[in-house]
């Protein structure tokens, strides 16, 4: 009877604090609820926002996007928050395509994919086994893709040494094809996640490094591999971009870094990492791309489109931050 009563007072505060926490995470979802709720019916409410035109507009936004959002989620969910240099990446890879078209649509894909892929592994393996810090790193990468190319193309476009390209534009059962490319590319990045020790090691490895590491996790390969995803799956945008515009420009990905960890943190995916999915991304970058074409439509300037979404950005972190307190 002793025992019983010795511990009744923290059984007790351990229940309250459950409850706490557990009242928190309804405050959070409902208001997460209430704003995806007013954004939609501001959208539904704005005149030709369901026009054939805005859909496939917000369509194509969605894959170029999405695509490089793809790949922060796995670099966001390894625990290493984001990676400036995406955006350079998505240019390079669109020069590196561009240039290698002479040998056929799929081989120049392939070796701007895993270019792409190779680009972003080398700094995933410093911040992995060398522990660097991941933001450091991204900004040197920045720096260095930003230099080489400037020396490679002599700051001009890059146009197609070959053709072939033109499936890359076609709309297939009236789809964008970069539409179907994005789904699929959304597919195979959650299954990764979801199916794959892999996955499951990157997940671990953002959630509790330390413990992972004492688990027998070979986490700094988990953090090599979930940048050399985040690289294949960025390379996708710079693929469609440079055939959407019909040359590879080093200024082409610019400000997508920024969008696509926009879209992983709207969508609901912890900026620590360890928690959240591919598919919350393709929320995010769906509701952010429904806000750019509202403001678009009623005719607010580029830089409204950049505010409102800033508020959106700053409201999720907000709520994150609050949400995190014990």
């Amino acid at each position: 009877m002793t025992t019983v009563s010795d511990n009744a007072p923290g059984e007790a505060s351990e229940r309250i604090g459950a409850r706490a926490v557990l009242r928190r995470i309804h405050l959070t979802t409902a208001i997460r609820l209430c704003g995806a709720t007013a954004i939609l019916a501001w959208a539904l409410a704005t005149p030709g926002f369901l026009s054939r035109l805005s859909i496939f507009s917000m369509l194509t936004s969605i894959s170029f996007v999405g695509c490089v959002a793809i790949g922060m989620t796995f670099i966001t969910l390894s625990g290493n928050i984001m990676s400036l240099a995406l955006g350079a990446t998505v240019s390079a890879a669109s020069v590196v395509f561009m240039t290698s078209l002479g040998t056929g649509v799929v081989f120049a894909a392939v070796i701007a994919l895993v270019f792409a892929g190779a680009l972003t592994a080398i700094q995933g393996a410093l911040v992995g086994f060398f522990r660097a810090n991941p933001i450091l790193v991204s900004i040197a990468a920045l720096a260095c893709i930003l230099g080489f190319a400037d020396v490679f193309t002599g700051g001009q476009r890059v146009y197609p040494g070959g053709e072939g390209f033109a499936l890359l534009r076609s709309r297939p059962l009236g789809i964008p094809v970069e539409t179907l490319i994005f789904l699929a590319a959304a597919v195979i990045g959650q299954l990764i996640l979801s199916t794959t020790r892999l996955g499951r090691e990157v997940v671990m490895t953002g959630s509790n490094r330390r413990a992972s590491e004492t688990a027998g996790l070979n986490t700094p390969a988990a953090v090599t591999w979930a940048y050399a995803i985040a690289g294949v799956a960025t390379a996708l945008a710079g693929i469609l971009l440079s055939a959407r515009y019909g040359s590879g420009d080093m200024d082409i990905g610019t400000g997508y870094e920024y969008r696509a960890i926009a879209a992983v943190l709207v969508g609901g995916n912890a900026i620590a990492g360890g928690a959240g999915s591919v598919w919350r991304s393709c929320v995010g970058v769906t509701v952010l791309a429904a806000i750019e074409m509202t403001v678009r439509l009623r005719g607010f300037s580029e830089e409204w489109q950049y505010f409102f979404t800033g508020l959106v950005v700053l409201g999720v972190v907000m709520l994150q931050a609050s949400g995190g307190r014990r």
